[in-house]
């Protein structure tokens, strides 16, 4: 598999080693080279410095060969063009993105971009853990 991932952040970089660690060849975009510097010495992809809401960038990282495109950057704009290009511009099988704002995911959904949501999937553990029996006393 051939996946272009949007944002080094912490989630970029997990993502991008993980896939590279299981055998996919991984292209990790990211305007910040300290953030590139970030990746281990054990990622074996590629690492390009570029603006992800560039299509010049998405063209030079081979989007239209991908068979996934994952946007993983702090901001929602910037992940929705990015994944919005993927699908629409280069024909990428499966589009993913972070969305921070749950206000915004359907919007996303609906242009046929799967999506993760941070803050509903935390709220949503959180609730899970609320409604448990608790593990012990923890009060001092």
């Amino acid at each position: 598999m051939y996946a272009v991932i949007a944002g080094c952040g912490n989630l970029g970089r997990r993502l991008a080693e993980e896939l590279s660690r299981r055998g996919n060849e991984v292209v990790v975009v990211d305007s910040r080279q300290e953030a590139l510097d970030a990746l281990s010495p054990e990622y074996g992809g590629f690492r390009m410095d570029g603006d992800a809401g560039d299509v010049a960038v998405h063209r030079r990282a081979r989007l239209d060969s991908a068979d996934l495109a994952v946007a993983a950057t702090d901001d929602d704009n910037v992940n929705l063009f990015f994944a919005q290009s993927a699908r629409f511009l280069f024909a990428v099988p499966r589009a993913i993105a972070r969305v921070h704002d749950p206000a915004r995911e359907d919007v996303f959904r609906r242009l046929g971009i799967e999506t993760v949501c941070p803050t509903t999937a935390a709220a949503d553990l959180m609730l899970s853990l609320v409604s448990q029996a608790p593990h012990g006393d923890n009060r001092a």
